[in-house]
């Protein structure tokens, strides 16, 4: 029987852009898979692969959410490592998601889901003390990575820009019509594999 380790940032945790708080359990993507399969749900607001702080840095975390019964993951994170207070270059990034891959026991089945483009409304919303224009233009390379990285390590890969549209609240997470879309692409993934 699967078990699936959902890991990742606040579009994991279903941060709702209208008003700061979670989706429920029937709205978030990783909530709708919940009531399919035996799911684990791990996002956490502002997680990245370079945060000093313990909960938020998934190099330190993952580890103690997989154990023998995991049989597959899906990781959604990136983005928040584009903050510019972390200043970090693309190759360094790619390194952090790299690593991350390495912790992962080979014997699991990894789904990769590369993180929407930030929408330039960013700058303009709650957010834009986090984000700026670098911030975007470095998202626009992330797919490149997430390719690369994929290829490598034999994860399977969704590029999320290609079905998801992030909200126009922040340009940076998703409404439930998305959470829905994200749900039924993982759903119908699984169902065939």
């Amino acid at each position: 029987m699967k078990k699936i380790l959902c890991f990742g940032d606040s579009n994991t945790f279903g941060f709702n852009p209208s008003n700061f708080n979670r989706y429920s359990i029937s709205e978030r993507w990783s909530g709708i898979l919940s009531q399919k399969y035996n799911v684990v749900e791990k996002g956490c607001n502002n997680r990245t692969c370079f945060n000093n702080k313990a909960e938020l840095n998934s190099l330190e975390t993952i580890t103690k959410y997989i154990d023998n019964n995991i049989t597959d993951l899906i990781l959604q994170i990136g983005i928040n490592d584009l903050q510019f207070q972390y200043n970090i270059t693309l190759e360094n990034f790619e390194i952090g998601l790299e690593n991350l891959i390495k912790l992962i026991n080979p014997k699991i089945n990894i789904v990769l889901l590369c993180p929407n483009v930030i929408d330039r409304c960013i700058l303009s919303s709650n957010f834009s003390s986090l984000f700026n224009e670098k911030s975007i233009e470095k998202s626009k390379n992330l797919i490149e990575i997430y390719k690369k990285i994929s290829k490598k390590y034999n994860c399977h890969l969704i590029n999320l820009n290609d079905y998801l549209t992030l909200s126009n609240r922040d340009g940076l997470h998703y409404d439930i019509e998305n959470h829905k879309i994200l749900a039924n692409l993982l759903i119908e993934y699984f169902d065939k594999n």
